[in-house]
């Protein structure tokens, strides 16, 4: 298990235990909501199929699901919103990118847990 380090005290440089890196506050409540967005498992497939063919539109990701288009769209903005898809507007199609960055912090902060 990894130990907190010892580290001085920014007003008193007494040594105290901080926290092991990646722990903040803020990063844990990143990972928590790039967790929540993955605990759907329509977002899931969404994910993968982002990752698979980069840049798709929606029209395109819900010919891949059976769920009707505002429902795709809902599961995309979850997904956007924890950080983890870009939307770019092309014409009149909006396509969407996988943010590999949100991930690579999850299952980093995950194998600390280990």
């Amino acid at each position: 298990m990894r130990r907190a380090p010892v580290v001085p005290d920014s007003q008193t440089n007494q040594p105290v235990l901080g926290r092991p890196a990646g722990t903040g506050e803020d990063a844990v409540g990143d990972v928590a909501a790039v967790h929540a967005a993955l605990g759907e498992p329509a977002r899931l497939v969404l994910v993968r199929l982002l990752a698979r063919h980069g840049s798709l539109c929606v029209c395109e990701l819900q010919a891949a699901l059976p769920l009707a288009q505002p429902t795709v769209s809902h599961h995309l903005k979850v997904l956007r919103e924890a950080g983890l898809v870009e939307a770019e507007r092309r014409g009149t199609w909006v396509y969407y990118r996988l943010r590999r960055e949100p991930l690579k912090r999850l299952l980093s902060h995950l194998v600390t847990l280990l």
